[in-house]
C-alpha cells in the first residue's frame, strides 16, 4: 500500500514530517547536529551537537545524541585533524550539585579511522558535586573507527546524574 509522507514543507518555514527545521523567523530548530562548511574549502567544516546522558549508580555511559543508544558519538571522518571544544554540565535530579567542565581537544584520525586524543585541555567550571560522591568526565576515543564522545560516571552517587554537551568540531581532512 503506498504511503504519503510530508518529507519537506515551506509553509512557515521549512520542515520535516511535522517538525519545524527552519521557522519562519530564519531559527534553525529540532536539528540533532548542524554543519557549517565554505564551498570555496571543501576540506574543512565545522559541525555542532547537542549530547546527552543519564548516569545510575557506579557504572559509566556515554554522552550520545540518542538517549537510549551507546552508538550515536560523534563520527569522524578519516584522514582528518580536528579541532574539538565541548562544555559538559551534570546535575543531580534535585539540582542541589552540578559539576560543569570545558573540554578542548586536538584529535587525528587515520586513514582507516583509528581516534587518537593529541592534545587536551580540561577546565573545571564549577564543582559543585555533594560531599563523599566523585562525578566524573573522560575522553571516549576507543571505540570503533571514528567514534569520539565523552564518558561520564557518579561513582557512588544515590540517585541519577543527567549529563548534557555542548560539542562544537572543526575537521580539516588531510
Amino acid at each position: 500500500m503506498p504511503l504519503n509522507t510530508d518529507i519537506f514543507r515551506s509553509e512557515g518555514g521549512f520542515g520535516v514530517g511535522s517538525k519545524t527545521i527552519v521557522s519562519d523567523q530564519f531559527d534553525i530548530k529540532n536539528a540533532n547536529s548542524l554543519e557549517v562548511k565554505n564551498s570555496e574549502f571543501a576540506n574543512c567544516s565545522r559541525t555542532d551537537f547537542v549530547l546527552r546522558a543519564i548516569t545510575s549508580a557506579a557504572s559509566p555511559s556515554q554522552i550520545t545524541s540518542k538517549l537510549l543508544s551507546s552508538t550515536s558519538t560523534i563520527v569522524l571522518p578519516n584522514g582528518s585533524v580536528n579541532f574539538i571544544t565541548s562544555h559538559i554540565v551534570g546535575t543531580n535530579s534535585n539540582g542541589s550539585g552540578y559539576y560543569a567542565v570545558k573540554i578542548e581537544n586536538i584529535v587525528a584520525v587515520d586513514a582507516i579511522g583509528g581516534v587518537d586524543t593529541v592534545g587536551s585541555l580540561i577546565t573545571t567550571l564549577k564543582d559543585s558535586i555533594p560531599s563523599g560522591e566523585g562525578w566524573t568526565v573522560s575522553v571516549y576515543d576507543t571505540g570503533n573507527a571514528g567514534q569520539y564522545s565523552y564518558t561520564v560516571n557518579q561513582g557512588v552517587a544515590p540517585g541519577n546524574i543527567t549529563w548534557v554537551a555542548h560539542a562544537q568540531v572543526i575537521t580539516v581532512d588531510w
